[in-house]
């Protein structure tokens, strides 16, 4: 087959088979279809279908027809992240800054030492530190994985629960948003790397005079010509922060958080972020399963990984219902909270996979946070359906 053809086939592939699934498993919100492509890109990556079918993995996908569905993702999540930071109330972050914080700091705190805790009597067994991996990095390193929410699945979870524009819905994109600078930041400290620290800061410097530039000149354009202006600034700004070691979903979502929705025209950001949900989105989940290369090693990482899904989902809990303690939130809004920064397992995949590549964790360790990662992601909507019902709500569909 010729590249375009085979890519075509792949695509077949990645919107047919988990549909298909997940509508033969029942086809609801709380089981999200978004898991059932993240665990099929696991199956139909070199780690399973590789192994089981070498022959049928390398026809389907080719290293060409790989690299074509890889850019694609990375288009789709950086469109996606950039609507959901139009719907992000900026005017709101500032006036509840001491809220952000505080939550956002307990949400990431309290986890990220559960889970550096059970990194630590992990590491005392050999085999779960990378090759060129000290200790501290492998212990901080999994532990900060017990800590990322992923932006991309607590966006569309959000809006499945028609809670995105709402005030709750406004307060957990400020705490994760706020922890995904954060997570990116210990990345850099891990890596040791304290020249791409530098190039952070500096990143941030420019960035809010830029963003002031910005918030001056896309409200004088004409409206046709602002899409055109944000998509510009978009990719730029993308390109900026990755360049300088923020990952390009951080520049992706600053980009749109300091633009105003109205702008661009409500229904016409809601019609843009459904078109890119449901055309583009499904490649960007099935691609990071794609890019997944696991190995179970033995009994032993099925109780890690049964370990670091305590450590997280209690961890993100306990934090979030101090935070709510301090300032004075009801209890069910803390609930809500806690179980929605669950979600993680995009970011996390790909903040593991990082780790995996430099050799920091090893494959063990890889395939426990990446059990854990889906796990806790599909956990979230069935324990969130019996929350709302307990609370006499109106439960998704």
């Amino acid at each position: 087959m010729s590249i375009s053809e085979n890519l075509l086939l792949a695509m077949v592939v990645i919107f047919a088979l988990p549909w298909a699934v997940w509508r033969a498993l029942g086809g609801t919100v709380v089981l999200p279809l978004v898991v059932v492509q993240i665990i099929a890109g696991v199956v139909l990556g070199p780690g399973v279908l590789g192994v089981w079918a070498p022959d049928i993995y390398q026809g389907l996908f080719r290293v060409e027809v790989i690299a074509g569905i890889n850019a694609v993702a990375q288009w789709a999540v950086i469109l996606f992240v950039f609507v959901a930071g139009l719907e992000l109330d900026m005017t709101g972050i500032w006036k509840e800054r001491r809220e952000t914080t505080l939550a956002a700091g307990f949400a990431l705190v309290v986890p990220l030492v559960l889970g550096t805790l059970v990194a630590w009597g992990l590491v005392q067994s050999p085999g779960w530190v990378g090759e060129k991996g000290q200790v501290w990095q492998a212990v901080l390193g999994i532990g900060m994985a017990c800590a990322v929410t992923a932006l991309p699945i607590l966006v569309l979870f959000l809006r499945q629960l028609g809670l995105l524009r709402q005030p709750l819905g406004q307060r957990i994109l400020r705490y994760a948003s706020l922890d995904d600078v954060a997570i990116w930041t210990v990345m850099a400290l891990i890596l040791l790397d304290l020249h791409r620290l530098g190039m952070q800061s500096g990143y941030l410097l420019i960035f809010g005079v830029a963003a002031f530039g910005m918030r001056r000149l896309v409200p004088r354009l004409r409206e046709a010509d602002r899409w055109y202006v944000g998509l510009i600034w978009l990719a730029a700004n993308a390109f900026v922060a990755d360049w300088a070691g923020l990952h390009f979903m951080v520049g992706a979502f600053l980009s749109g958080a300091v633009l105003e929705a109205r702008w661009f025209d409500n229904q016409k950001v809601d019609a843009f972020q459904a078109a890119v949900l449901v055309a583009l989105m499904p490649v960007y989940f099935l691609s990071t399963g794609l890019r997944t290369s696991w190995d179970l090693g033995g009994p032993m990482v099925f109780v890690a990984a049964g370990a670091l899904l305590l450590a997280a989902v209690v961890g993100k809990l306990v934090g979030v219902h101090i935070a709510g303690r301090i300032l004075g939130w009801r209890r069910a809004d803390s609930w809500a909270i806690g179980w929605l920064l669950q979600t993680k397992a995009l970011i996390m995949i790909i903040f593991a996979n990082i780790l995996l590549e430099k050799a920091i964790i090893s494959a063990a360790s890889f395939t426990a946070l990446l059990l854990m990662a889906v796990a806790s992601t599909l956990l979230t909507m069935p324990v969130l359906t019996w929350l709302l019902k307990g609370a006499g709500l109106k439960a998704p569909n």
